[in-house]
């Protein structure tokens, strides 16, 4: 983490939603392996940030701070040791939207590495975030969320505090606003509508291609928190496993955000450590990743920057 960051570290509640400790039931059964099994996790007091970190609050640490974020920055070599030289470069990696109907079996058919992408051209070179000041910054790794939190004096949420969060009050409902997808028709988060990921169905912002949209544009959660679902992915503090099988009936996960799935299991120690994401994207489908669900979850690894990713912040009690 460059030495820059910590010189603000001052601390605001400004923007932020307090939520009370509690214990709840984190985890679903009736979805993904990785969300299993259903377990009762505990969490202490803490704030957390109404809505995503916006460009314009990113933009504002960048210019404070000369950070540098690792999709700017050539890879080392020796990080990578099975990647050619000249394939090194700066950038991220962008979604494309095939013309036509492609398999799922191989998500390259959609994604691919662009050079020059990063969080001030989240779709490549050629691309700005001009006009897009209130959208969740993205092209984000785990380490630049990380950055930009001890800059404002906040952390990252574990994985329990941001699921309690997300729940929003509603015990054990698929989403964060209750178990309809779309009550009375109403679109309540910024999701993939059609078919993925070759067919999309503009939203009724306008965009005619999947993209983000400004923070609080869709209804809140019961705990006032925007976009806890859909939009972009969320970096959580914890390491990845590939389930719950470690996370105990009562386990209790600490108030300054220690906790067990928290600890670094062996997979994490290797060359390249995943995080727990949370939340979904405006890319997530029925048909292909319905996970813009409270329980959901997905491992990244830590160098990962998409054009999909982002993150909010939390301050423990």
């Amino acid at each position: 983490m460059q030495e820059l960051i910590s010189r603000r570290a001052v601390r605001s509640y400004r923007g932020m939603v307090r939520i009370d400790g509690g214990t709840f039931l984190m985890g679903s059964a009736e979805f993904y392996p990785e969300e299993r099994p259903v377990h009762a996790a505990s969490v202490g007091g803490f704030w957390i940030d109404r809505h995503l970190v916006t460009v314009a609050e990113y933009r504002r640490f960048v210019h404070a701070t000369g950070y540098v974020t690792l999709a700017e920055r050539a890879p080392d070599p020796a990080d990578y040791p099975d990647v050619a030289a000249e394939a090194l470069v700066p950038g991220a990696l962008v979604f494309r939207m095939p013309p036509e109907p492609v398999g799922l079996a191989d998500w390259r058919q959609w994604w691919s590495f662009v050079p020059g992408a990063d969080w001030r051209h989240p779709f490549g070179p050629h691309s700005t975030v001009d006009g897009r000041e209130m959208h969740p910054v993205t092209q984000i790794a785990y380490a630049d969320a990380m950055a930009y939190a001890a800059w404002v004096g906040k952390s990252l949420p574990t994985e329990a505090e941001w699921e309690y969060a997300a729940r929003g009050g509603l015990e054990g409902a698929v989403f964060a606003w209750g178990d309809e997808f779309m009550p009375q028709d109403q679109r309540m988060a910024n999701t993939w509508h059609g078919e993925f990921p070759w067919r999309y169905s503009p939203d009724f912002g306008g965009h005619h291609e999947p993209s983000t949209t400004p923070v609080c544009m869709y209804p809140p959660n019961g705990h006032g928190l925007y976009d806890m679902t859909g939009n972009v992915w969320e970096w959580t503090a914890d390491y990845f496993t590939e389930d719950h099988s470690n996370a105990l009936p009562g386990l209790s996960y600490a108030s300054n955000g220690a906790s067990h799935d928290g600890l670094p299991p062996e997979e994490a120690l290797e060359r390249y450590p995943r995080r727990v994401t949370k939340g979904g994207s405006h890319l997530c489908a029925p048909n292909y990743c319905l996970r813009y669900r409270p329980a959901a979850r997905q491992g990244q690894t830590e160098d990962t920057a998409t054009c999909h990713l982002g993150f909010r912040c939390v301050v423990r009690d």
